[in-house]
């Protein structure tokens, strides 16, 4: 399945109209399915369906159940792959025999949107209470300078979106700037679950020795995946929302808005900052 399509349109110049062919970026739905319990009495079970790009999607189905802490690490999971030969759109996710998914957590469904429908603060404690990384002391320390020069290696890996401008990216990054990993979707979350699932099969969780780049705002939602994944540094190149500011306070969390050029904000953790 491709990650691009291609459109005919009628292009509109000042008083010029012309026919022209366009590429958009591909935009499919996709199911996660998961199957569990033991080899006699296995039960599966739909557990979202998202709009996503496709591609890396059994490091999106993985990712996803990870950051909203259904599945903790990679070993619950035995297998994954598309549940039906003639269909790209649904994925499974069988997990070890052993291994008991917290369900409750999709049907709660308290990351799954931005506006979860409860308090901010409720919000924040509910991934205290989910997280599996423990809090704990870093002495992380990183020039501006390398700050700065995120964003055009990001962009320098952004095949898709070089093609339909049409793209959400985020970037895994480590302490000398090197890019580690990257992933695009149409959706920003799907992008960082993609990268996030990539980075469980790599066996790299936690991520505390890297810095995250997302290519457009930080909001709730992805600090709170990048809370759950252990990061410490995340880099917006849009702003961040208030509740995902508070979010990377009570977390410790260096949380970067507007990181643009030579200049960035920062909204918490600027002790790790060197100008």
């Amino acid at each position: 399945m491709s990650q691009v399509s291609r459109t005919s349109i009628k292009k509109v110049n000042a008083d010029q109209i012309s026919n022209a062919e366009d590429m958009l970026a591909a935009e499919e739905p996709m199911e996660i399915r998961l199957a569990y319990g033991p080899a006699d009495n296995r039960v599966q079970k739909n557990i979202s369906v998202t709009m996503r790009t496709p591609g890396n999607d059994a490091e999106l189905a993985v990712g996803f159940l990870f950051t909203e802490a259904i599945i903790t690490s990679a070993t619950d999971v035995q297998s994954v792959g598309y549940a039906k030969a003639d269909n790209e759109n649904i994925i499974l996710v069988s997990l070890a025999e052993n291994v008991v998914p917290a369900i409750e957590k999709t049907e709660r469904n308290f990351y799954t949107t931005s506006s979860c429908g409860v308090c901010g603060k409720a919000s924040i404690e509910a991934v205290k209470t989910a997280c599996n990384i423990p809090e704990s002391f870093d002495n992380l320390r990183v020039p501006a300078s390398l700050i700065y020069r995120l964003p055009d290696r990001l962009r320098a890996h952004q095949d898709v979106f070089e093609t339909t401008g049409g793209l959400h990216a985020c970037a895994l990054f480590d302490l000398t700037g090197k890019l580690l990993l990257s992933r695009e979707d149409v959706g920003r979350h799907n992008a960082l679950d993609k990268l996030i699932g990539a980075a469980l099969n790599n066996g790299m969780i936690p991520l505390d020795n890297h810095i995250l780049l997302l290519s457009g705002r930080g909001s709730f939602e992805l600090v709170q995946k990048a809370v759950m994944a252990g990061i410490k540094i995340v880099a917006a190149v849009g702003a961040p929302s208030s509740l995902a500011a508070e979010m990377a306070e009570e977390w410790g969390m260096t949380l970067i808005g507007f990181l643009r050029g030579e200049r960035f904000n920062i909204y918490s953790g600027a002790e790790r900052i060197v100008i």
